[in-house]
């Protein structure tokens, strides 16, 4: 099943619902991540292009975890086109289970929660709440609540089988609109308390529709558009290249005489490669002005 979003509303309330397997398989690969750092990235990637569905066109948000666990900084770029790229900073941390699942809590630690709206104004935007518990659903659930005055649910998971392949990933975001009944929160309610967790009903073969279906069963339910989902790095050796170039005149000139470069994308971990030649190409475009 392709990595999709789709939304929907019914009876006052909104929701979307997104399958992300691929791509946090993708993130996870390409940070050679352990369980741990795949369920904490993933999670933060699905909520980011949730929180990104609800931006206008081409507009984008950065999402980061600043906790004090051993996993660092957890960070992921979003855009409402279904674009997703993140990293966390220490990819191989490895906690014992904590009552049969992984410690994610633990790994993430205490701290703070960012979240950054690119919008096109002039400025960007940035709201921040406090990490209460680190397992990255419940903390976007208190940003919502606590720096943009939104009451929201949000539900996130990443399955990983025990060779360590991430085999199921989603999740969903649940808001009530300003005409709901409350007969419909009750409603509501008593679905998520029977809702089975997200990258179990993904692992199961639940598409985003059917994920929405089972958070609104028996209501009347209107679907939307849906959006294909995809990891994708904005890097490139242009940009890259412009990075060296605003380098320092000694730190360039350093790399020059060691006739070799290779620079890591944060995001994505490709490798980009400059011989002598190139360096030398770039240190003379940079002193030109």
């Amino acid at each position: 099943m392709k990595d999709h979003l789709i939304k929907a509303t019914a009876n006052g309330i909104r929701a979307y619902a997104a399958v992300t397997t691929e791509l946090v398989a993708e993130a996870a690969t390409r940070h050679d991540c352990y369980p741990i750092a795949a369920a904490a990235l993933g999670r933060t990637m699905t909520g980011g292009l949730l929180l990104a569905a609800n931006l206008k066109n081409k507009e984008c948000l950065t999402v980061k975890f600043a906790g004090d666990g051993p996993l660092g900084n957890v960070v992921a770029d979003a855009s409402s086109e279904g674009f997703v790229r993140g990293y966390v900073d220490q990819p191989h941390v490895d906690l014992p289970l904590n009552n049969g699942k992984l410690a994610v809590g633990e790994a993430v630690g205490h701290g703070i929660v960012s979240v950054t709206r690119f919008t096109g104004l002039k400025e960007a935007v940035t709201g921040s709440s406090e990490i209460l518990t680190g397992e990255i659903a419940e903390d976007f659930t208190q940003y919502l609540y606590t720096s943009e005055q939104t009451p929201s649910s949000i539900g996130l998971g990443v399955l990983v089988s025990p060779d360590l392949k991430v085999i199921a990933a989603g999740g969903f975001f649940i808001q009530a609109l300003p005409d709901v009944e409350e007969a419909m929160l009750d409603k509501l309610e008593e679905n998520l308390k029977t809702l089975r967790p997200v990258s179990t009903m993904v692992h199961d073969g639940f598409d985003a529709k059917q994920i929405i279906g089972a958070i609104f069963a028996g209501m009347d339910i209107t679907y939307f558009e849906t959006t294909d989902l995809t990891f994708k790095c904005q890097c490139s050796k242009r940009r890259i290249e412009e990075v060296l170039m605003s380098l320092g005149k000694n730190d360039l000139a350093s790399l020059v005489d060691d006739g070799k470069a290779e620079v890591c994308c944060h995001f994505c971990g490709e490798k980009y490669q400059f011989n002598k030649e190139e360096l030398t190409a770039l240190f003379n475009v940079s002193q030109m002005g």
